[in-house]
Parts: C-alpha cells; sequence; structure tokens
C-alpha cells in the first residue's frame, strides 16, 4: 500500500465515522430543552403563534422548548443569533414575513437570508388590521385615505419595527392608494399600539391577535383587514380591497427555520413534530382565537417560498422606496 494511499485512507476515517454517526444522533434527538428564538418581543404576533406551537413541541418531543425573544433591528439580530448557531437543531428561528423583506431593507446582512437558513415549514397566516384611534375622526378606509391626500406627508402610522410585516403591509397599503404619510417604527407592537390608541401615531397595520381587547373595549377603531378574504373574528370589517384599494392584500405569514449544515435526520424530526402540532385540534382552536390559519409546507416547499417572497416583497419595496430606519 502506498504512502499516498494510506494518507488519503486515514484521512477519510473521520467523515465516514460522522456520517455513520449521524442517524444515531438523529434517533437521541431531542435529549436536552430546544430554544425557539423570537427576534420580535413578547406578545407579538409572530411570539404568540411560536409558544402555541412550543407548547404541543415539548409535549411531543419530551424536551422544554423555550422562547426566546431577540428583538430588534427589523428581526434580524435574533435571525443572526439563529443563523450562526450549531446546526444540531437545538436552536430554532420563528420568523415572519420580515425574514423575506430585510434583504432589501438593508444595505446589508450579518448574514444570507437563503444560504444560512434552512426551512421547516411555515406555521400559520395572520390577518393584519388597519387601526386607528376610536377617537380619530376617521370612520372609513375613505377617510382616511382622504386626510391623507389632503395632508401630503402629515399622517404618520406606527410599525413593530423596519422591516416588520406591520410595516410592508402598511407600505403597499400606501402605496396602492397612492399617499404619503410619515412612517414611526417602534421596538414592537405592544409599544406601537399604545401609541395608536392614544392618538400619537394616525394609523397602524397591527396583528389582529395583539388588538383584540382594544378593540372589544372601544379604544381602537378596525377600519379594513390586510388580507385577501375578511376574518370570522370581525366579519364586518372589509378587506382593504372591498375598501377600495385594489391590490393591498398582504399575506402575513410566521415559519419556523433552522441554521442551515442542520442534519436532514433532524430536520425531518422537527417537521414531523412540527406537523402533528398544526395537525392538532388544540393547536388549530388555539390558532382560530387569533384569527390565524395554521399553514404547513415541507421544508423544501418552504425553502422555494421564502425564495419566491424575497423577490417579490424586495420589488415592491424597491418600488415604494423604503430603506430601514
Amino acid at each position: 500500500m502506498s504512502t499516498l494511499f494510506r494518507s488519503a485512507r486515514f484521512a477519510m476515517l473521520p467523515l465516514a465515522a460522522c456520517c455513520l454517526g449521524a442517524p444515531a444522533f438523529a434517533q437521541n434527538y431531542p435529549n436536552k430543552p430546544i430554544t425557539m428564538v423570537v427576534p420580535f418581543t413578547a406578545g407579538s404576533a409572530t411570539d404568540v403563534v411560536a409558544r402555541v406551537v412550543g407548547e404541543y413541541m415539548a409535549k411531543d418531543l419530551g424536551q422544554p422548548v423555550i422562547t426566546e425573544n431577540r428583538p430588534g433591528a427589523g428581526g434580524t439580530i435574533g435571525s443572526n443569533v439563529v443563523a450562526k448557531a450549531e446546526p444540531d437543531g437545538y436552536t430554532l428561528l420563528i420568523q415572519s414575513s420580515a425574514h423575506a423583506a430585510n434583504p432589501a431593507l438593508y444595505d446589508k446582512l450579518p448574514y444570507d437570508t437563503l444560504a444560512d437558513f434552512a426551512g421547516i415549514t411555515t406555521l400559520a397566516t395572520l390577518p393584519n388590521v388597519l387601526i386607528t384611534s376610536s377617537s380619530s375622526g376617521y370612520k372609513s378606509v375613505a377617510d382616511l385615505v382622504s386626510a391623507a391626500k389632503k395632508k401630503p406627508g402629515q399622517l404618520n402610522y406606527a410599525s413593530a419595527g423596519s422591516g416588520s410585516a406591520t410595516h410592508i403591509n402598511a407600505e403597499k397599503f400606501r402605496a396602492q392608494a397612492q399617499f404619503d404619510a410619515l412612517h414611526i417604527p417602534y421596538k414592537g407592537t405592544p409599544q406601537a399600539v399604545i401609541e395608536t390608541v392614544t392618538k400619537r401615531v394616525d394609523f397602524m397595520f397591527a396583528p389582529l391577535v395583539s388588538v383584540v381587547p382594544q378593540i372589544k373595549d372601544g379604544k381602537l377603531l378596525p377600519l379594513a383587514v390586510g388580507t385577501a378574504k375578511r376574518t370570522p373574528l370581525l366579519p364586518d370589517v372589509p378587506t382593504t380591497i372591498e375598501a377600495g384599494v385594489a391590490a393591498s392584500d398582504f399575506n402575513f405569514w410566521v415559519g419556523m427555520l433552522v441554521p442551515a449544515k442542520t442534519p436532514p435526520e433532524i430536520i425531518k424530526k422537527i417537521h414531523g413534530s412540527v406537523s402533528k402540532a398544526l395537525d392538532s385540534t388544540e393547536v388549530k382552536a388555539r390558532f382560530a382565537s387569533l384569527g390565524a390559519d395554521a399553514l404547513k409546507m415541507s421544508p423544501s416547499q418552504f425553502d422555494n417560498f421564502i425564495k419566491q417572497e424575497k423577490a417579490e416583497l424586495g420589488a415592491l419595496i424597491k418600488k415604494a422606496g423604503v430603506k430601514a430606519e
């Protein structure tokens, strides 16, 4: 046996051992707590969906599933934590539509949106609702748009942060309705909602799950929902399209990803657990109470979906001339 052959043979041993050990590693997964990183504040729609799914997964997998909020910079801080994490299935990312929008909003990200993550599945779609303070004087979408056009750039609107789904939804609506307004980003949905209630801002597209109590209490007035169809939780509230703003619907989704290079066996196991959660009567009922619909994809479908969303939202953001503040 030549020296070169012996060297090559021994150099391959660690790789072979690693590959042989991968199935065993997957069989033992999980054997310690799993962390779900949510790059938005506690109480945000993404956070609520994460906790509902996490509770089910903990029971199914027999290990604690811990939600860790890492808000800031449109979700990029938390996403970067997961991008740099060990690809062993113990650090999951629960992101939203913002994940696909951020490449167009930020000149430089600390990670690659497509190359540094592997999709597990979408979890849910949720309606955003166009809200204003009940004492604002705006009683309809037409009222709001008319006022905005009479005072170009003088009305303002809140969001849960630059690049968040609440921001992009408002930008699409504003662009389609053809008026100018000032964007005021906050550090999360709860703070942005408070500013809307108190009339410090004129309007906001907020996740319905985050504003149901204020709507029921009469503090907020829902003018329209941002989805293509009405929500059962607000059956009398029109969509923005029905209210006269064509092509203004926005798909606000929440999904789960892991670091790239996570073993396929681990991805399969996580996907199986999440799938059971989304199919369960328990989770469906919880989602329905939030106005959310479970949405399940295969890992490859989700990866392709993010590519499409990145292209479509990138075009929208470029057209609107939006950049992260």
